[in-house]
């Protein structure tokens, strides 16, 4: 015990240094040698209880392999956002939406639109990189949160992420239990529809709180008018979304998707934002070159503007896939760490003792959302924190008579939605860096993903839209230990 106990304190004690000596900042580099640090710490733990240094390395190449996915996706949203502000999209999404949403009802339809956007593509990721971070750019024009807004933006793309038939983390939480993936659906809307409107709710009386006057408006529309000044604004710029669109729902590669519609979009600017292209590379040669030069630039090192205008350069001046380095890194070192607990039996070691003691349904449902998101925090990734507890609670579950369906909605609200709140999680991580707003300012604004759990466990407390079959008879040893 004690030495699964060990890293864990070794992560807490990182941590908290990490915090109090650098702030936000942390997340620029202390956090990420804190999180490698607590890997050698389990190494060193693995080799004292007589693993070799060969399945130390094996198992941190495990880990470097379940990531590789998500090392492409992220490089590949880096060149999204640079190109699709080179070619305008970025900036066209911006200027239509001030014109149609209100400051007082902004939290609120942002968590609609990227609700919507999240159910037709089954995608968290996709639906943050794209209409997420054209609505924070809204955000900051009609200067109301950005916090709250990537909090609202969270919680309508983890609504479709939890309850999409095309999102995987929902077909593999299905999977995992054992259970038919419609099933599985049907059973997450009795805790995703009422968890949304509770956060629709609440961030309504936020936008509320804050009302529009005139001075704002006439700030909005001078920035509305510097953007129609620096980028040609049509509905034209627009069909790089339109395209991401279409290969998201035809199921293609996420990183493949991404990378067509950065490549699309730096293709139309070529067409559309000569200007910008001219601006942007300071050329005055071949327009064809300079094209080529400015989409190569801008999927690398991001697309940057230095037009005095505060706010409009902000807007306009990210990505790159070199923006999305310290994520990779910060990912890396998580996920590591997380790996190395898993393989040697450390997590087992640890909630063993928590099943033992779970006496009740309401215990052990509180028991499974613990460790799903210990394991979120610990393991630095949403499919170890959806596969570890399905693998191990799920004979658990048949032997008390409790059908699948509730470890797969359960599994689901604590592993799935709690993911984005730590900010050393892959989703965390990506989220942060995506959308522009540390994970530790949104996270008190992502309503969603605190109101899903919450009542995923009151309903096992309470018995409520709770199933039951016959219990089995096995031992439930053999399941666990898969």
């Amino acid at each position: 015990m004690l030495d699964a106990v060990l890293p864990l304190i070794a992560l807490a004690t990182l941590i908290a240094g990490s915090l109090a000596l650098f702030g936000l900042d942390s997340l620029d580099g202390p956090l990420q040698v804190a999180l490698v640090m607590c890997a050698a710490i389990a190494a060193l733990i693995a080799l004292k209880n007589g693993h070799t240094w060969q399945q130390v390395q094996s198992a941190g190449q495990e880990a470097m392999g379940s990531v590789t996915s998500a090392v492409f996706i992220l490089l590949a949203v880096g060149a999204l956002i640079g190109t699709w502000n080179l070619s305008g999209t970025i900036p066209t999404l911006v200027y239509y939406g001030i014109q149609v949403l209100s400051p007082s009802w902004f939290y609120a339809a942002t968590a609609i639109i990227c609700g919507i956007v999240a159910l037709s593509i089954g995608s968290s990721w996709t639906t943050a990189a794209t209409i997420g971070v054209g609505l924070v750019g809204i955000a900051t024009l009609l200067d109301v949160s950005a916090a709250i807004t990537a909090g609202a933006v969270i919680s309508g793309a983890y609504l479709g992420d939890k309850t999409s038939p095309l999102s995987e983390t929902t077909i593999l939480t299905a999977q995992m239990a054992g259970v038919d993936p419609r099933e599985h659906i049907k059973r997450q809307v009795w805790t995703s529809g009422p968890a949304f409107l509770i956060a629709l709710a609440v961030f309504f009386v936020l936008g509320l709180v804050r009302a529009p006057d005139v001075q704002d408006a006439v700030a909005t529309s001078t920035e509305l008018a510097d953007l129609d000044q620096l980028f040609w604004i049509s509905p034209v710029n627009l069909l790089p979304l339109v395209l991401l669109i279409v290969l998201s729902v035809r199921k293609a590669p996420a990183s493949l998707a991404l990378l067509v519609s950065s490549l699309f979009a730096g293709v139309l600017a070529a067409f559309t934002q000569q200007q910008v292209i001219a601006d942007f590379i300071a050329g005055q040669g071949n327009m064809l070159v300079e094209s080529i030069k400015a989409t190569w630039l801008a999927m690398a090192t991001g697309f940057h503007a230095d037009t005095g205008l505060a706010d409009v350069d902000r807007l306009v001046s990210r990505g790159g896939m070199s923006s999305m380095l310290f994520t990779l890194w910060l990912i890396f070192g998580a996920v590591t760490f997380g790996v190395l607990l898993e393989r040697f039996g450390l997590i087992t070691r640890l909630v063993d003792p928590m099943i033992t003691s779970a006496k009740s349904t309401g215990r052990l449902f509180l028991t499974v959302f613990g460790c799903a998101f210990g394991l979120n925090i610990v393991a630095g990734d949403q499919y170890i924190a959806l596969i570890l507890p399905a693998r191990i609670f799920r004979a658990e579950f048949a032997r008390r008579g409790l059908a699948a369906t509730n470890l797969s909605r359960l599994t689901a609200d604590s592993g799935t939605v709690t993911s984005p709140l730590v900010p050393w999680n892959s989703c965390g991580a990506f989220m942060g860096a995506t959308l522009g707003v540390s994970t530790l300012l949104y996270l008190p604004y992502a309503i969603f993903c605190y109101a899903s759990p919450a009542l995923s466990v009151l309903y096992g407390v309470t018995g409520f839209k709770i199933e039951r079959v016959e219990p089995a008879t096995v031992d439930p040893s053999p399941e666990r230990s898969d």
